[in-house]
């Protein structure tokens, strides 16, 4: 069995994999490693660009584009690995970015995943929206990092180069026992796209199983390369797919009142996206809500699968503040302003 797969979900990422597959390959290539790129059905070259460029890398072929959950659980079928290491196409790492990872997981049996911390690519004296140096959510479904606040984003200071307890890790480099994936049942592929860790990470996180950051692996992200943040579709999946997990998840106390809750903040939402002119993002909302409704009976048995095995009855990693309030109204817009009382 392979110690670490390192495995790269492409679409159509030919440019990405021919600018960071060279600085991977320079900085992974170790004992007990192994670097697949699993093509989700590309129109574009890359199983050319593979071929002529990468023949030492082994490559998967999906039948179809499956997306991002889907794909990877196809594709991770075929793997025989201690970790798994999933990784954006469009991350460039860093020299010793591997180790500190692993050996932080051979050493905590009790954690389940873990990332490093990540930095935009175009600006590296930032944080990268996507993870920062590890994510949390509030008692709404709101979602933010260390270092990453809704649109806030911080200047890497070291402020956040200690190992931390996660509510989730980026699935942009997710490093993840293979054991814990599959027995939580891997991404949903009912999500396709976005979000699909969260709601892995929270599964494990339920089921007491760590989820962590490690800081001093550092990777740089570019973020953005398959959808815009202002494309109505990427809108429609998160606030679908936000509903969705809170539906999974959602300890049944608690459920009702959330996604009430959560109508109403969608549809301030909906106006806010309105209010700036933003028709495709105001429609994809309530599209989103659609799409919830039609798909929630699909998740019933999902959702009492995941209350049977869950362990917590709280999360330390969920906060129970309204993170909009404290951001928008009360002005804390760092982790560290948000956590101050902690």
């Amino acid at each position: 069995m392979t110690k670490v797969a390192i495995v790269i979900l492409n679409w159509n990422g030919s440019a990405m994999l021919q600018k960071f597959l060279p600085t991977l390959i320079k900085h992974s290539s170790t004992d007990g490693v192994e670097i697949i790129v699993a093509d989700n059905h590309s129109t574009d070259d890359s199983l050319k660009v593979m071929q002529a460029n990468f023949p030492q890398i082994r490559t998967i072929v999906l039948e179809d584009n499956y997306g991002f959950a889907g794909g990877y659980n196809k594709a991770l079928q075929r793997v025989d690995a201690e970790y798994y290491l999933l990784l954006n196409s469009d991350i460039e790492v860093t020299e010793g970015w591997l180790q500190p990872m692993i050996e932080y997981m051979d050493a905590h049996s009790d954690v389940a995943a873990c990332q490093p911390k990540l930095i935009d690519y175009k600006d590296p004296a930032k944080f990268e929206y996507a993870g920062g140096a590890g994510g949390y959510m509030d008692r709404w479904g709101y979602m933010y990092c260390r270092g990453r606040v809704f649109d806030t984003i911080e200047t890497d200071n070291g402020q956040y180069n200690d190992v931390a307890s996660l509510f989730w890790a980026t699935g942009a480099c997710l490093l993840v026992r293979s054991a814990d994936y599959w027995g939580a049942g891997g991404l949903d592929d009912k999500f396709f796209a976005h979000q699909e860790e969260i709601d892995l990470c929270w599964r494990l996180r339920s089921r007491d199983r760590g989820i962590v950051a490690i800081p001093q692996s550092r990777v740089m992200h570019v973020g953005g390369a398959t959808l815009s943040s202002s494309n109505p579709y990427k809108t429609f999946l998160n606030f679908r797919n936000n509903l969705l997990l809170l539906y999974k998840n959602l300890p049944e106390r608690e459920l009702r009142t959330v996604l009430f809750v959560r109508f109403w903040l969608d549809l301030v939402a909906a106006l806010v996206f309105l209010l700036k002119l933003e028709f495709g993002n105001f429609k994809a909302v309530f599209r989103a809500r659609t799409a919830f409704r039609k798909m929630k009976p699909e998740f019933a048995e999902k959702r009492a699968e995941n209350l049977s095995k869950a362990v917590l009855t709280k999360i330390p990693e969920r906060s129970g503040f309204l993170l909009i309030w404290q951001y928008h109204l009360l002005r804390k817009r760092t982790f560290t302003a948000l956590h101050s009382q902690d």
